[in-house]
């Protein structure tokens, strides 16, 4: 895994290649490949023993020309200032390849939550609500979770806005718990966005994904569920996974049900008694498999890597997980590479949902959030390939850019320059 590619770097690099496939003037685009602010804070926080702890926090607002600023908090050791430039910016152009009227935004903190306990984790994560409370909320920037958040933290992020606004506002967060104003089907939103993907690049590829071996790199919430979705819905075969602690492989298939339950039991899923042989995370991403799925951070493959892969399609759960000159190399070699701003982009879709409903204050089925997810993503994926049948772009990302910069510069145009 490559540790030098800059995220932010290559965000621009992308919006680079494809604006040689659009008639856009170079002072605007110029403009699609920058944030317009970023909120940098240093958060005091009180440990259990009472000793203070300070920890440096994010929030890039990239850009607002479809709709508030959407996106997650990450809470990551490795968190950045370039990296939620890049990942808001990513969220822009996701928002925009399947046409929700969001802008993007990201945030985070660099911490390591398992160092923490649960009541200093809280404290942490209310600081952090304080400081984002004067450019956040419904119309102007709706947060949602990221890498190491979930319901617990966004229930804590709305209770402290609407406590110091004095106010119930639900659609200032998303990815909330139901009981709190969350969505039906927003756990599994990017798991089956991810799914939905697969199943259509295999359709439009003329191949059959009913046995289909898949390797999932990456075993979360997005990963675990693509892979069972995959299984159980499309008859896929999951043969590898992996984590931070390492990989499992089974040639003949294991029960990817069973192999998340191992991992929540154990921490890993090393050791799961499915499994024939223990491999790395590289060996991994160099199975000869079907289907890859990328889905853990960024930059899991690097050039060096691309020259390795064997996958015949790699469906990206992950943000960002295959450097541009990794890119170059998948499209030389004609491995098919179907992009993050799509394939992940049922979370930002789920969401935009459980946002409408929050301002309604009416609620969806589940099934209704499924089925309207199935055609926002179907519908993207259409207008992912026309792109690339129309425009001759090298690769799906890069169409997938072209529809994106082109709904942005529309909205940007449409509006005006002010002041």
């Amino acid at each position: 895994m490559s540790d030098e590619a800059n995220p932010f770097e290559s965000l621009q690099e992308q919006v680079d290649d494809a604006a040689e496939f659009l008639d856009v003037e170079a002072d605007l685009l110029e403009r699609l490949k920058h944030p317009e602010r970023i909120l940098e804070t240093n958060l005091t926080v009180e440990m259990d023993d009472g000793s203070l702890e300070v920890f440096k926090a994010f929030r890039s607002q990239f850009n607002g020309d479809r709709g508030p600023y959407k996106g997650g908090i990450r809470y990551h050791p490795g968190v950045s200032r370039d990296e939620v430039k890049a990942l808001s910016g990513w969220m822009v152009y996701k928002t925009a390849v399947v046409d929700v009227p969001y802008g993007g935004g990201k945030g985070g903190i660099v911490v390591d939550p398992r160092e923490y306990s649960d009541a200093e984790m809280e404290r942490l994560t209310r600081a952090f609500a304080k400081e984002l409370r004067p450019i956040i909320g419904p119309n102007q920037d709706i947060p949602a979770p990221d890498v190491n958040t979930g319901q617990r933290e966004m229930n804590w992020i709305k209770d402290t806005y609407e406590t110091l606004e004095n106010t119930t506002a639900p659609g200032v967060i998303t990815g909330k718990a139901p009981d709190s104003g969350g969505s039906a089907g927003r756990v599994e939103a990017t798991g089956r966005s991810t799914m939905l993907t697969a199943r259509e690049a295999f359709r439009y590829l003329g191949k059959d994904i009913e046995g289909a071996t898949v390797a999932v790199q990456g075993y979360g919430n997005a990963g675990s569920i693509a892979a069972r979705l995959i299984e159980e819905e499309l008859g896929g075969t999951v043969v590898a996974a992996s984590d931070s602690s390492g990989a499992i492989y089974n040639p003949d298939g294991f029960d990817a049900a069973a192999a998340k339950d191992y991992k929540d039991e154990t921490g890993s899923v090393t050791g799961f008694d499915e499994a024939e042989e223990e491999l790395t995370n590289e060996e991994l991403l160099t199975l000869d498999v079907d289907l890859l799925i990328p889905a853990a951070l960024e930059n899991a493959i690097d050039a060096d890597l691309a020259e390795e892969v064997q996958a015949d399609v790699v469906v990206e759960a992950a943000n960002g997980p295959i450097t541009p000159d990794a890119d170059d190399i998948l499209t030389e070699r004609d491995v098919e590479v179907f992009p993050d701003i799509l394939a992940n982009a049922g979370g930002v879709t789920v969401s935009y949902f459980e946002w409408v409903q929050n301002r309604q204050r009416f609620y969806w089925t589940e099934q209704r959030v499924n089925d309207e997810l199935e055609r926002v993503v179907t519908e993207a994926f259409d207008a992912l390939t026309d792109a690339y049948e129309e425009k001759g772009t090298p690769n799906f990302r890069t169409a997938a850019y072209v529809v994106a910069i082109e709904r942005v510069v529309k909205a940007y145009q449409q509006g005006g320059t002010w002041p």
